[in-house]
């Protein structure tokens, strides 16, 4: 135990807590962020898969609770007609890889409720300023969406009025309930309310949403690594301490006293004397 004394040194001490620390972090927090992630995505691009193939499903049947929990991305239909003067813009979006709007419009169903629609994108002017949005269509429209999830809000950054519109920094239910003052009904998506998303060439509509690629991502190869780097961290400590005692035992054997041989003393007349008489004798 005493060759393993030098494990107790506070160098050796402080490297393998933070080894520990590492080694936890990666079981605990890093691998299962990533896993977790490829498991979030995995299942988005089954949905969205899933919406391709489907055909679309009255709004309604949604809102009542009929079409199953998994509702996002789904393809639905609504009829009703845009709510005039409740055009919201969304700030910091992007189109054409260019600064834009995205522009949102109360929809009234024919049975009364009210929606929140995203009406697609729009390109800013001059890269700072809202352009001229046209209203949409009055009259009974028939529209196809797909359903979003309301995406949360940003308590500092609050909605706004700028360049004579309401604005807002993300697309959100609740938020626009209040920014427009109306009973925007929240379209079910599981663990919080949602809103219709237009398709392509849909009245109304400007440039879509383009849809997420249906691709995992390096999520999975990210969280198998960080497994690794979990297993790794103390074996590398176990390799530097077998490495450390193997270094010391060379040392201790390198500085070593070499035995002696002892030589036989001189022999004195006593022992010369013996001897001759001994060889006179044979």
């Amino acid at each position: 135990m005493r060759r393993l004394a030098f494990l107790l040194r506070p160098g050796w001490l402080i490297l393998a807590a933070v080894v520990v620390v590492f080694a936890y972090l990666c079981f605990t927090v890093l691998a299962p962020w990533q896993l977790g992630k490829n498991a979030d995505t995995s299942e988005r691009n089954r949905l969205i898969a899933d919406s391709v193939r489907a055909d679309p499903l009255p709004v309604g049947q949604v809102l009542d609770g009929d079409a199953g929990a998994a509702t996002e991305w789904r393809r639905v239909v609504a009829e009703g007609s845009y709510v005039p003067d409740s055009t919201v813009l969304v700030r910091l979006r992007h189109l054409d890889g260019a600064p834009g709007y995205g522009v949102l419009t109360a929809f009234r169903l024919t049975d009364g409720r009210i929606l929140l629609v995203d009406r697609g994108l729009v390109a800013a002017v001059e890269g700072a300023r809202p352009p001229a949005v046209t209203e949409p269509p009055t009259g009974t429209q028939r529209v196809e969406a797909r359903i979003r999830k309301s995406e949360g809000v940003v308590p500092e950054r609050p909605p706004s009025v700028q360049d004579g519109y309401r604005q807002v920094y993300s697309m959100d239910t609740a938020q626009e309930t209040d920014v427009l003052g109306l009973p925007l009904t929240p379209v079910p998506t599981g663990d919080r309310g949602g809103y219709l998303q237009l398709s392509e060439n849909q009245p109304g509509a400007f440039t879509p949403v383009p849809l997420p690629q249906l691709d995992a991502g390096p999520y999975l190869s990210y969280g198998l690594q960080w497994l690794a780097f979990g297993i790794m961290a103390p074996l590398g400590l176990a390799y530097f301490a077998w490495a450390e005692i193997r270094e010391r035992r060379k040392q201790r054997a390198d500085t070593a006293p070499e035995p002696t041989t002892a030589e036989p003393e001189p022999a004195g007349p006593e022992d010369r004397i013996a001897d001759r008489y001994g060889r006179a004798r044979r």
